[in-house]
């Protein structure tokens, strides 16, 4: 598995972090989403590397706003 991190923002409720969840999800090759309202991070554990752009537009078609991939600290 690959994990994956990104900082979205517009979230603030547990109905956010599942429209984003949902929209994420259907990517190919996503395992699990993970996303924390209050930091504004999403963590994504995939079988292969994920397209940041595919990612984007996950997250723009839940409504919010994609701000970027972090590194994730081990």
């Amino acid at each position: 598995m690959i994990e994956h991190g990104y900082t979205v923002s517009g979230m603030n409720c547990g109905h956010c972090a599942q429209s984003v969840t949902e929209e994420i999800t259907a990517l190919p090759g996503v395992a699990e989403v993970d996303v924390d309202v209050p930091a504004g991070r999403v963590t994504v554990r995939a079988e292969t590397a994920l397209a940041e752009e595919d990612v984007r537009a996950a997250v723009t078609e839940a409504g919010f706003t994609f701000e970027g991939a972090v590194d994730l600290v081990p």
